[in-house]
């Protein structure tokens, strides 16, 4: 199989037509190997989106893409504000005097 990327759409359709499959007595490997996706695929999927509606996959993209952002500011601003408390105890400078030009 060919590794592709698929939507949180496009997985959200696929599971609720594997889950309609399945409701006429086809195996999981017959739905999947219809679905075009790997077993692996179809039970991370089933954890991860099950029971979602298009709308509710949109939002958790949305949120893990904040989370992300957020996430970077706040290492950010741990970032300043370390170097402001080593500018204030005077080791910076103090290194930059004995290190000479």
């Amino acid at each position: 199989m060919a590794r592709r990327r698929h939507t949180p759409e496009q997985i959200i359709r696929k599971l609720r037509e594997g889950e309609k499959l399945l409701g006429e007595k086809f195996s999981i490997g017959e739905v999947c190997k219809h679905l075009e996706i790997s077993e692996a695929s179809w039970h991370r999927w089933q954890s991860q989106y099950g029971g979602m509606k298009s709308d509710d996959a949109k939002r958790l993209k949305e949120l893990e893409r904040e989370n992300a952002r957020l996430k970077k500011m706040v290492a950010e601003q741990a970032h300043d504000i370390d170097m402001l408390e080593e500018l204030n105890r005077g080791n910076y400078w103090t290194r930059i005097v004995a290190a000479g030009p």
